[in-house]
């Protein structure tokens, strides 16, 4: 168990404090910036996000400088991050904060290439991350952490930068779905 694989395992434990925050109905107080109105728990909630999120990186920068990439690792990093967005956006669904449609369009995506990737992996084959993947990646963190904190600060000027994030996210999410099919295409016609 290296250092990589620790960090990655934080990431795991900081799912269920993340949804602790969001979903139990113990309310720590609220505060009031501008119009804006948002509870301590959803402030909270967003910064164990996002460290949970900056530690994506992280533990990938460390393995690969360290010469410390185990197979354990290369399962348990995509896993924790599929886990951080899935549990982040079921919980905005109950909160009412997004539509199911999202989170299923979003969701139902990281299944797919995670199936793909391992009908590659039968073979012997790896599907690396890409560009656009990792691109996917940080606009959901973004978009989730913006509706998580009720479009802050962009509500106090009547922005909708939560909409725009969330638009962004599934048109992204779906595109990147697609760029790996179809790069990879030979991997199904031949399994």
């Amino acid at each position: 168990m290296n250092l990589a694989n620790r960090i990655t395992l934080f990431r795991i434990f900081l799912v269920p404090v993340v949804m602790f925050f969001l979903l139990v109905r113990y309310n720590i107080g609220t505060f009031t910036i501008g119009s804006l109105t948002m509870t301590y728990n959803e402030l909270i909630a967003a910064l164990v996000f996002i460290l949970a999120a900056s530690t994506d990186g992280l533990d990938g920068y460390i393995a690969r400088k360290n010469k410390m990439v185990t197979n354990l690792g290369k399962f348990l990093d995509p896993l924790a991050d599929k886990l951080l967005i899935s549990a982040a956006l079921i919980s905005l669904v109950e909160m009412q904060r997004m539509e199911a449609w999202i989170a299923i369009i979003i969701i139902s995506r990281e299944f797919a290439v995670t199936g793909l990737r391992l009908i590659a992996a039968a073979d012997g084959k790896v599907i690396a991350a890409s560009a656009l993947g990792k691109l996917k990646t940080w606009v959901q963190i973004v978009a989730v952490t913006v509706v998580m904190i009720r479009n802050f600060p962009f509500a106090i000027f009547g922005i909708p930068f939560d909409q725009v994030a969330i638009w962004a996210m599934v048109i992204i999410t779906l595109y990147s779905g697609y760029d790996y099919f179809a790069k990879n295409r030979n991997v199904i016609q031949y399994s």
